[in-house]
């Protein structure tokens, strides 16, 4: 059993609780994100700025003295000298990243290198980088280079060659921390892998070698907001921060440490205000400063930042006394190893765990893990819960916390074996952006829910956070409760989870007509605005059916080559398609009436009176059918279900609509493209709610505006073998549904139309009309 141990004393819990007392009720979990401000620290930077005469440091030596007492501080608080280390403000992380890029020169043939598991300001570095080659490294491949051993010293510098490694001392995703004893054996003995090629200069990549000089860019940022890094003990050329995340305020100020040696490679090209010592304006003759930092702090600095970050430090040595960063490293790492161990003890009645967790090394080392835990909630039939969700219930119960890929997409694609098609359906085809609130994808999660904690968060926030999880997914057992739950409460979120909470409830996705009887659908996409419905179904729905020379209906049973003829609404016409051929009759009933002369045939053993379509589109079906004799009806008389006069059928078997759930067919896990799998079952009405099978337990449903009856289970045949892309039969499909339902053949349900009050007026469905199961 895993137990928390406070690393405060009660004193200093008291202290900092009073700092902190503005969170009242809410339960905040970002620190990742960025840290909280203590109440103090801010009341003290007002005090000097009303104090205080703070000016452009151009103007002001006493601001300037500020600025540098400030620079101290940064190069003590990680363990090192000006002798050693430059310190250059910038606006944030990114922008020190972005510095490095712009500036560092690959001489003739250097190559450009990052970890898959980064931040998105690492992977824009790629845009302005001017190297042979870039190349993406898995943290595995990273980790490969602890075990080398130079064979020789390292090579002095060339001038050919300048390979620059960039990686994040913590993922901000998952919390791992990369051993940063990879640091100099890097530098000394370059990389035992490039990588995989991303871009290159030539056509085929260059073989790795120790001619090349290897630096190292830390991207710090998540790292130094919680562990001490000790740049006496790791020497990375580069090392990006943003003190926002180590203070809470002020924003918009960060640093860029640079080493004696990176200072070495980092060539200056812009120029602005302060960093020359002249510019001619009719020449092109200038001169930088020889300090290095103003050489490279274009333009006046966010100089009253700067100072506020003064108190930043202060604070930090009040609150936590004696080897703050060191003590905080310990509080967030046993809260985060403590918040692990209680999500791995809930489950479901059925014993099935209800979190996913995500991360390398576990939590029983600091030096490998931070205070942060990753992981996405699941159902009790194993089946994800979106991370929207999640966050509207967060947000609903005050507890603040991450979703989606925290602008690390790599550690997402790592994490969620996201392969490059799934990647593209994500962001290309779904249309989906950093950011937003687009959460599963055919039942797979695209991002996951994040906590992190800092000095300010105590045990009781982790309860509470547990609480809510309890409370919302192990207590309220059923998604429609936690639906209504957070529909009647929407107008407490965020506007963004607002948006969100309106897209809970399963949607209808796809409506697919079937105008001629077994042939292939006619699929109606998003696009399309709506499609009627009359008294017999969908308009058109199976209301043709292709007849032999006895004049006995045509199924796939019988000739599995019907799935090939896809008929078309198009206009006034029904087209039917057979690869490059087409065969057209008229949609209008009336004008089918005036030319067709009337037949019967029989639809499960019903007699059907119906009207003969003619000898062109006859003659077409057995050319492409290869059978004589076989016509096309269509259906001229109403006909009634079994034992009712009420419900109106057209040339279907047994009911107006069948309904079928992608999660269930997604629970088949047949190795062919899900797509192909739904098609089999031949569904008019085609959801997803996320949970296999919960549609067989509907009684009644709304969709959209409509309300349906459920007349009960569809008893698959073998006709479900059939695949509809190319009419191959695989009989394990019906054998994998008899195994799942311990020998019952149900697969999706039957829904009727009941009667409303506006039975007169047209009413059509459409796709992206909400599901509600009353």
């Amino acid at each position: 059993m895993v137990r928390y141990t406070a690393e405060f004393t009660a004193a200093e819990q008291e202290l900092i609780d009073k700092e902190f007392s503005r969170l009242a009720e809410s339960t905040y979990l970002d620190h990742a994100g960025t840290t909280l401000y203590a109440e103090s620290q801010v009341l003290n930077a007002a005090q000097q700025l009303q104090r205080d005469v703070i000016c452009n440091p151009h103007t002001c030596r006493a601001t300037g003295d500020y600025v540098d007492q400030v620079r101290y501080r940064i190069l003590e608080f990680f363990n090192t000298t000006a002798d050693d280390y430059h310190v250059v403000f910038t606006a944030n992380a990114t922008a020190a990243l972005r510095l490095v890029a712009e500036h560092f020169d690959f001489a003739s043939d250097g190559n450009f290198h990052y970890c898959q598991e980064n931040h998105t300001s690492v992977l824009g570095m790629r845009q302005v980088v001017k190297a042979k080659g870039i190349y993406m490294l898995t943290k595995d491949e990273i980790l490969l280079n602890e075990q080398a051993q130079p064979s020789a010293p390292a090579p002095a510098p060339t001038a050919q060659a300048n390979s620059l490694l960039t990686f994040s001392a913590q993922c901000n995703f998952s919390g791992y921390k990369m051993p940063l004893t990879v640091i100099e054996k890097i530098q000394n003995c370059g990389l035992q892998q490039l990588g995989k090629c991303i871009w290159s200069a030539q056509s085929e990549p260059v073989a790795n070698g120790v001619d090349k000089n290897y630096y190292v860019c830390l991207d710090a940022a998540a790292y130094a907001a919680s562990s001490p890094l000790d740049l006496q003990r790791y020497r990375p050329d580069f090392v990006c921060v943003s003190f926002y995340k180590i203070f809470g305020y002020p924003t918009g100020v960060g640093g860029l440490l640079v080493s004696r040696r990176g200072a070495e490679v980092l060539r200056k090209r812009f120029y602005g205000g302060g960093t020359v010592n002249y510019v001619y304006p009719h020449t092109m003759d200038h001169q930088l400063r020889s300090t290095f930092h103003e050489r490279f702090e274009d333009g006046t600095l966010p100089f009253l930042s700067i100072v506020e970050l003064l108190q930043g430090f202060r604070t930090l040595e009040r609150l936590v006394p004696g080897r703050s960063i060191e003590r905080i490293s310990r509080h967030v790492h046993g809260l985060a190893r403590y918040c692990e161990h209680q999500l791995k003890q809930l489950k479901h009645p059925n014993g099935a765990p209800l979190i996913t967790l995500y991360n390398h090394a576990g939590y029983e080392d600091r030096a490998k893990q931070g205070g942060t835990v990753a992981f996405n909630v699941r159902t009790d039939t194993g089946d994800y819960v979106g991370f929207g969700e999640v966050a509207c219930m967060a947000a609903l119960h005050r507890v603040m916390l991450r979703t989606g890929c925290f602008c690390n997409v790599g550690a997402c694609q790592q994490f969620l074996n996201l392969n490059d098609d799934t990647m593209d359906a994500i962001y290309k085809r779904a249309g989906r952006i950093c950011g937003d609130y687009f959460d599963l994808l055919d039942g797979q999660p695209t991002g996951a829910v994040r906590v992190s904690f800092g000095y300010m968060t105590r045990v009781q926030d982790v309860e509470r956070f547990l609480q809510m999880l309890r409370s919302s997914y192990l207590v309220i057992s059923k998604p429609q409760l936690r639906f209504s739950f957070i529909e009647q409460q929407a107008e407490m979120l965020p506007k963004v989870l607002q948006q969100r909470a309106q897209r809970l409830r399963p949607r209808l996705l796809q409506l697919a007509i079937y105008p001629v009887k077994s042939c292939a659908a006619f699929k109606v996409g998003k696009s399309t605005v709506g499609w009627p419905l009359t008294k017999q179904g969908l308009q058109y729905d199976r209301e043709w059916m292709i007849v032999d020379i006895n004049g006995m209906a045509l199924t796939q049973k019988r000739c599995t080559d019907l799935c090939l003829i896809q008929p078309r609404i198009a206009g006034d016409q029904l087209e039917l398609h057979y690869a490059e051929s087409s065969c057209a009759v008229p949609l209008s009933l009336s004008v089918q009436a005036a030319n067709s002369a009337r037949c019967h045939s029989k639809v499960c053993r019903q007699p059907i009176e119906g009207y003969d379509c003619g000898d062109e589109v006859a003659s077409w079906l057995s050319q492409h059918l290869g059978l004589e004799g076989v016509r096309l009806l269509r259906q001229s008389a109403q006909r009634s279900a079994p034992g009712t006069q009420q419900k109106q059928l057209s040339l279907v078997n047994q009911a107006q609509f069948l309904l079928v759930n992608r999660a269930s067919v997604r629970s088949l896990q047949f190795e062919e493209p899900l797509d192909e799998t739904v098609d089999r079952f031949r569904a008019n009405i085609i959801i997803d709610t996320g949970l296999p099978f919960e549609e067989l337990a509907y009684t009644q449903l709304r969709i959209g505006s409509i309300l349906f009856q459920v007349d009960g289970p569809c008893q698959r045949c073998d006709m479900i073998c059939i695949n509809q892309r190319t009419g191959e039969r695989s009989p394990e499909t019906l054998t994998t549904i008899a195994r799942m339902q311990s020998g019952k053949m149900r697969f999706g349900i039957y829904i009727s139309r009941l009667p409303s009050e506006t039975e007169d007026k047209q009413q059509q469905l459409t796709c992206g009309d909400a599901i509600i199961v009353t």
